[in-house]
């Protein structure tokens, strides 16, 4: 299957020149996830390991909001009346959309602008990069409704990227956190000025897909694999990955460039 042939009922797909981008499309509700949503999302994920032409994914949202979590009406009042079964089921389903995100080859680039709120600021989490906006609001508000800050991943994921004590401060008082400070705390790589936020996403992820997309895939998994490895592992590991990687023709296209001092042109093989 091919990136050009994914046809979504709940987001907005776009691809070109390798770069797909996957838009939240509820902007009248501040793009909030359902039930349908979440698993259409984690199935799109579970796929794009057999899709070799998606070279990258930017994840953004539409009208000026990233993603405002789980929709309140459609998701958190039928939960209610749910057995534990069923509301395991769905917790599991949420779940299975991050480790899907993290075991698909293609690196994510996180478009963040307006409302990353709940499961929103979940996704944008377990991306790889993220871009955002002064005019962010990021805010892991579980505890609102009376649930645990360990929601999809997020105590795994949060610490890694700003520190186990902001994390914890984030996740235990879901307060609101400002663009400015995402990016001081580093869960933004950098923040954008909104009107050129989603093109600056994109001509990263183009920069991304012109490079030896085999290696990025290995380097994203190495990223994942290596959370709960000793070091001893983990440099073992990175040895035999490497030596993967310099089996490909990437490789050879790299050092053939670097002599005759030109840019490579790597085509993931």
């Amino acid at each position: 299957m091919r990136g050009s042939d994914i046809r979504l009922r709940h987001f907005l797909w776009y691809l070109q020149d390798g770069v797909a981008t996957l838009t939240f499309n509820r902007p009248e509700r501040k793009n909030p996830f359902t039930f349908e949503s979440y698993a259409e999302l984690r199935d799109t994920f579970e796929l794009l390991r057999r899709v070799e032409d998606v070279k990258v994914v930017v994840i953004t949202g539409a009208g000026g909001n990233f993603c405002s979590g789980g929709d309140v009406h459609e998701i958190i009042r039928p939960l209610l009346d749910m057995d534990v079964r069923r509301k395991l089921a769905f917790t599991r389903m949420t779940g299975e959309l991050v480790v899907a995100m993290r075991h698909c080859p293609q690196p994510l680039v996180a478009a963040v602008d307006g409302v990353c709120v709940g499961a929103g600021a979940v996704v944008a989490a377990a991306c790889d990069l993220r871009l955002g906006t002064a005019r962010s609001r990021l805010a892991f508000l579980f505890n609102r409704v009376g649930l645990a800050g360990s929601d999809m991943g997020a105590c795994a994921l949060l610490p890694r990227i700003v520190g186990l004590g902001r994390a914890a401060e984030l996740l235990y008082t879901g307060r609101e956190m400002s663009g400015e400070e995402a990016e001081r705390w580093g869960f933004f790589n950098r923040l954008c000025p909104p009107e050129t936020l989603l093109q600056e996403a994109q001509e990263l992820a183009r920069q991304l897909a012109r490079g030896p997309t085999f290696a990025h895939a290995i380097t994203k998994r190495m990223l994942h694999k290596e959370w709960d490895m000793s070091l001893d592992e983990a440099v073992e590991s990175e040895a035999q990955a490497q030596a993967l990687c310099m089996l490909t023709q990437d490789f050879a296209r790299g050092y053939e460039a670097f002599v005759q001092r030109r840019p490579p042109e790597f085509r993931g093989d």
